[in-house]
């Protein structure tokens, strides 16, 4: 055997924070939220062609999409980017609040190829829905449009309070790291910062 043959060159690997699933530090969670995302709209559009029943393609679009959101608020976003947000209603005046819920960046540091693709799917979802939305009116299929302002209703939604919650997040790490490092400070620096929020 030639000693002087040349060996095979390792393959190059993805940096840190390229969209490749493998340096996601959640993988499952990752690939279920992606599936949820695309599969919702990849269904709803290849139902105007392929498949005729629009009563089949309503109840499946909207199974889908309820549990992209449901999946989107309450797994995906605690474990790619450490966010979580959910509404509450006080029972003694009626009035509803948003809460916002972040990691500690000290427990929990985010991989940054799952932030990339969780806000990249977060806002791409949205702009695909209106671009049905035209598409449907286009075609004059008015029929449509009840089941993609669901869509949007959920999409949107989850989008605006994702975006505020990430801003709460931020704010309150500086405002926390402005008062000083004591927990005791962190903590009014969160409540001062969440009541600003909650009335906005």
């Amino acid at each position: 055997m030639d000693a002087t043959q040349p060996q095979p060159q390792a393959q190059p690997q993805p940096e840190a924070g390229s969209l490749s699933w493998r340096l996601s530090s959640h993988p499952i969670t990752l690939l279920t939220f992606l599936g949820f995302r695309i599969s919702s709209v990849l269904i709803y559009f290849l139902g105007l062609w392929i498949i005729k029943s629009m009563i089949m393609i309503f109840i499946v679009t909207i199974l889908l999409l309820a549990a992209d959101f449901y999946y989107l608020k309450n797994i995906a976003g605690r474990r790619l980017v450490g966010l979580r947000w959910w509404n509450e209603v006080d029972p003694s005046t009626g009035e509803s609040k948003w809460v916002f819920e972040s990691s500690d960046p000290a427990t929990k540091t985010v991989n940054a190829t799952d932030s990339r693709f969780f806000w990249m799917a977060l806002y791409v979802q949205p702009v695909l829905w209106v671009a049905m939305a035209i598409l449907a009116l286009v075609r004059l299929q008015f029929l449509w449009l009840p089941l993609v302002i669901i869509a949007l209703v959920l999409t949107v939604m989850n989008t605006l309070a994702f975006s505020r919650c990430d801003k709460f997040s931020q704010a309150s790490n500086f405002a926390g790291s402005a008062f000083g490092s004591t927990n005791l400070a962190g903590n009014i620096a969160s409540n001062m910062v969440g009541r600003f929020f909650s009335r906005g």
